[in-house]
Order: structure tokens, then C-alpha cells, then sequence
């Protein structure tokens, strides 16, 4: 990431954009930075990112001016692992979360008297208007504030058209009660099937007002929380590593550092159960290591003096010490977060023609309602009809989810994609599995758990089949090697307490020794049996 002044070479750099409230907020953002000489940038509604490459004179600095003077904010990103946690999350969902109950409380009862006659008593329009109120100024306010924002620019977006039509509903209702007949006490409006002309002059719209700003709010709200979940995919990447790393010193010390500080060429420990800190090599030692969140593989990796390991799998076996051959943003975990990032930043053929339509979609339909208003005045309806019937072009367009549905499901889906441990490289990638008709799986890891399970034992004949799983069992239970695990684990199921062993050892990459009620036990390699067989006292139990 480019973070200077260009120099004649080409740059990039990754903005996180705030203010954007749609699909063309981004359009109109990304099309200043594409004005600019040698800038090509693609802004992403549904990730609140830009990524702009540029060249020549142009720095950073320019980019977040233009940026700037568009009406928006812009920055450099916050490193993932950096990222706010759910808590702050969740405090930053509070204010739109507030702004949505508040529109559904109030709501609710307003569109309910509105559309059933039944509920509406002599002053009943008078109660809708003290209820609507709030909802229109308080909870609608970050529209109106968007609108205005936008206006100031000379631009129009979707929050213009919710601004623009509830805002009309709401006066044209005020004119109604004030200085119209809606105000009149006994006032109703009757449920009808068909349609009559009238003037105007004694209908109100509250429940319109109201009903379209408690709606978008549940939708932006969800939005932004399939937003966060979205974003915690790379979170839980970057979770799977380690935090703490035991460094090896030149002169043999060990000292316990955070892992950010790990350097390459850094020798450090790992001990049997603990994570590797970073991708590297093995020098000394030998061991199991477990790389199931990697590959899915249940079955564990044998690896010795000389033998590459990556950082995030967790050693099973023995003890090691690794060399760090890469550190940071170079690891594999790290570009596997970088890789769900980017594809979550691209933009797919559908959402490139989403982002183009939403462009243009808010002045067309500013245009329809102005065309729709000069219609009826130039047939001689009056302007209470034609004001009414530009209005409900203005109202009905509010709640458009072309420009928020199409990036916001490219998003989750890469993102849940991720959590489920398919990596998808990008939106396009995504977008083209509607033609896919045959999946082809190339190991057995994709297709499983990367967890093993005991489904059988098989015993020589005379022995007893509970007190082999019982005495192996019982041996496996201290190790943290999947296979031992899973034999643990099949033991306790089918048996439920298992003695206590003695003397436990492992045997690094060959399997574990020690005493089971009083018999010596050795599970493990046929390697390591056939070399223990001559050597073991008689009556000593062998099982592979």
C-alpha cells in the first residue's frame, strides 16, 4: 500500500470512504477520481473502500481532497488486525439501532389507523400527526442530512429521494389538516377498491411518511450489520494465529514477545499443544502438526529438521524450534485475509451495472415526478391533484434496493464464504458459479471436518475389545495429537471414565508409553512397535 507521493510510477493506495449512504454516493465519488489525470479508482458502497491507482504528480493527500470535496470523508484504512471488535460494533449500530425502534414505535399505530377504518375515531389524524412527527424529523434526520449534504454539491442520491418524498408527504399532510378538510373532526378514509378523483384537500399521508422511513431504516440497519458480520470474516482469519511467541536469544535465553514483534531469521519455540507464531523453517526437533485450518486435512503433517511450517497450524507433537522465514503481511494466514479483503473490494459485471443504474436512477425519477406534476396541470386537474400525484412517484421510488442488495450480497457472501473456510478470490469468481454444473474436490480434506473420529476397533482374537479401547484410550487421553484425540474421545463415549495413566511420554512423530493399570501400554507406528516388540517385558500389551 502506497502511502507517499508518487514519483512517475504507478501507485496504489486503499481509502476507507465515510458519508456514503448508497450506491451513487460511490458512483459520483468514484467518477471525481476518475476525473483526475491519472487516477483510476473503484469505489465500493458495500465495504465503504476505495482503491485508487495513480500516477504523475497526483499524492494521496490529492485523492482524500478530492474525496473531501465531494462531500465525503476519506482516510487510509485501519489494519484488519486493528479493527474494532463486536463491541465497538455494536456501539457504533446504537444510534441507527435507536433511530429504528423509535420509527417503529411510533409507526406502527400511525400506518395501522391510516388503513383500518375501524381504528379511526374524530381526532384520530390528529394522533397520527403527533406520532408521525417524530419519525419524519428525528428518525429520518440522517436523510435529511444526506440530502442537504448532497445538495450542497449539486449532486442527488438515494437519500435525496427519501428526504425529497417523505418530507412532501409530510407537509402536503400538514397543509391537509391546517389549511384543507382533513382536519375536520369525524375525517376518515375509507378502504376502497376502487379509485376516485378528488382534490386532495382532505387526505393526509403520514402513514406514507412514517411507514417509508421506518422501512429503510430496518433496511439500512440490517444492512450495516450484514456489513459488520461481513467484515469479522477477516477478524477470524487473523484470530487463528498466534499472539505470543517464546524467541530464542543468541545466547540461549528465552524471551516472550508479541508476535507483531517477531522479526525474520528470529529463532522461537514451540511447544507441544501451541500454535505456530509465523510461516518457517524447522532446525531442531520433531513433530505432528495439524494443519487442518489450512488444508482440512484431519490427518496431521509429520515434520523434522529442515521441513517448512506455517504459521496459525498447531504443533501436536514435540517439541520444535523454527526458524521465521516470513512475518507479518508476507505469512500465508496473512495473505489468505488479504485475499478475502480484496475479493470483497472487487466489483462484479452485476454490481458495476447496479452502481451505473442507481447513478442515474434518483435524477430520472426527480424528472418523472417533476414530468408527472406538469402532466396534470397542463390536463386541468388543479395543483392539490398534481402535487399529489408527483409526490407518490417521489414516495414509491424511495425504497430502492438495487444499489444496496446487489454489493451488500457479494460482500456476505465472500465473507461468510470465508468464515466456512472457502476462500473466494473475488466477485466476479462468485458471480460466475451460476453456470457452474459439476464440482470437482481434489482431497479428502474438502470434504470433511479436519476432525477425526474413532468408528472402529478391531482386536486379535481372545482379547477383549473394552479393555484394549479402555487401556488405549486411557493412554491417549493426555496427548493432543488428533489421532490420539480422536481415540480419547471414542473411548470416553463408549465407556465413560478411563483410568488415570502413568508415566506418560510421547514419542515425537511415532506415538506414546506409560503404565494403565499396571500394565505397560505403547501406542502408536507400527514403526515403533516392531522396534519396542523385542525389547518389552512379557505380558506387555501392543496396540496399532
Amino acid at each position: 500500500m502506497s502511502t507517499g507521493t508518487s514519483t512517475g510510477t504507478d501507485a496504489e493506495v486503499e481509502l476507507a470512504i465515510g458519508g456514503m449512504t448508497c450506491a451513487s454516493c460511490a458512483a459520483r465519488i468514484e467518477k471525481k477520481l476518475n476525473r483526475m489525470d491519472g487516477v483510476t479508482a473503484t469505489v465500493n458502497y458495500a465495504t465503504e473502500k476505495a482503491r485508487v491507482s495513480y500516477s504523475g504528480d497526483v499524492s494521496v493527500g490529492d485523492l482524500i481532497a478530492t474525496v473531501e470535496a465531494t462531500g465525503y470523508t476519506a482516510q487510509e484504512p485501519t489494519p484488519p488486525a486493528e479493527q474494532t471488535g463486536p463491541a465497538e460494533e455494536a456501539d457504533e449500530l446504537r444510534p441507527l439501532r435507536e433511530r429504528l425502534i423509535t420509527a417503529v414505535v411510533l409507526s406502527v399505530p400511525v400506518v395501522a389507523m391510516a388503513m383500518i377504518p375501524a381504528l379511526q375515531f374524530d381526532y384520530w389524524q390528529w394522533l397520527s400527526l403527533t406520532l408521525a412527527a417524530p419519525v419524519v424529523t428525528y428518525a429520518a434526520w440522517p436523510f435529511h442530512k444526506a440530502a442537504f449534504t448532497n445538495a450542497r454539491h449539486g449532486a442527488a442520491t438515494m437519500d435525496t429521494l427519501i428526504s425529497v418524498g417523505t418530507s412532501a408527504a409530510f407537509l402536503w399532510s400538514l397543509w391537509a389538516l391546517f389549511l384543507g378538510t382533513a382536519g375536520t373532526p369525524g375525517m376518515t378514509h375509507p378502504f376502497e377498491l376502487t379509485i376516485e378523483r378528488t382534490d386532495g384537500a382532505g387526505n393526509i399521508y403520514l402513514e406514507a411518511a412514517a411507514g417509508v422511513t421506518a422501512f429503510i431504516l430496518a433496511g439500512r440497519y440490517f444492512e450495516a450489520r450484514a456489513k459488520r458480520k461481513a467484515g469479522a470474516a477477516l477478524r477470524a482469519l487473523l484470530e487463528l494465529g498466534a499472539k505470543d511467541v517464546t524467541v530464542l536469544r543468541a545466547d540461549g535465553r528465552e524471551q516472550t514477545l508479541p508476535v507483531a514483534e517477531l522479526k525474520t531469521g528470529d529463532r522461537f519455540l514451540v511447544r507441544p499443544g501451541e500454535k505456530i507464531a509465523t510461516d518457517g523453517t524447522v532446525e531442531e526437533g520433531s513433530s505432528a502438526v495439524d494443519a487442518s485450518m489450512l488444508t482440512g486435512e484431519s490427518v496431521p503433517v509429520e515434520v523434522g529438521a529442515g521441513d517448512p511450517v506455517t504459521g496459525a497450524t498447531i504443533n501436536v507433537g514435540g517439541r520444535l524450534v523454527v526458524r521465521a522465514t516470513r512475518v507479518g503481511a508476507d505469512t500465508q494466514l496473512a495473505r489468505m485475509a488479504r485475499l478475502v479483503e480484496d475479493a470483497q473490494n472487487g466489483k462484479a459485471a452485476a454490481q458495476r451495472l447496479a452502481d451505473r443504474i442507481s447513478a442515474v436512477f434518483v435524477p430520472v425519477v426527480i424528472a418523472l415526478a417533476l414530468g408527472t406534476l406538469g402532466f396534470w396541470l397542463g390536463n386541468g386537474v388543479g395543483l392539490t391533484a398534481a402535487f399529489t400525484a408527483a409526490v407518490a412517484v417521489l414516495v414509491i421510488a424511495c425504497p430502492c434496493a438495487l444499489g444496496l442488495a446487489t454489493p451488500t450480497a457479494l460482500m456476505v457472501g465472500t465473507g461468510r464464504g470465508a468464515q466456512l473456510g472457502i476462500l473466494i478470490k473475488g466477485p466476479e469468481v462468485l458471480e460466475s458459479t451460476r453456470r457452474v454444473d459439476t464440482v470437482v474436490l481434489d482431497k479428502t480434506g474438502t470434504v470433511t471436518t479436519g476432525r477425526m473420529t474413532l468408528l472402529a476397533v478391531h482386536t486379535a482374537e481372545g482379547t477383549d475389545e473394552a479393555d484394549v479401547l479402555r487401556l488405549a484410550g486411557a493412554l491417549e487421553h493426555p496427548s493432543e495429537h488428533p489421532i490420539a484425540r480422536a481415540v480419547a474421545d471414542g473411548a470416553l463415549a463408549k465407556l465413560g471414565n478411563l483410568p488415570t495413566p502413568e508415566d506418560f511420554a510421547n514419542v515425537p512423530g511415532l506415538g506414546v508409553q506409560g503404565v494403565v493399570e499396571g500394565h505397560a501400554v505403547l501406542v502408536g507406528r507400527e514403526r515403533l512397535l516392531a522396534d519396542w516388540a523385542m525389547r518389552l517385558p512379557e505380558g506387555c500389551l501392543l496396540y496399532t
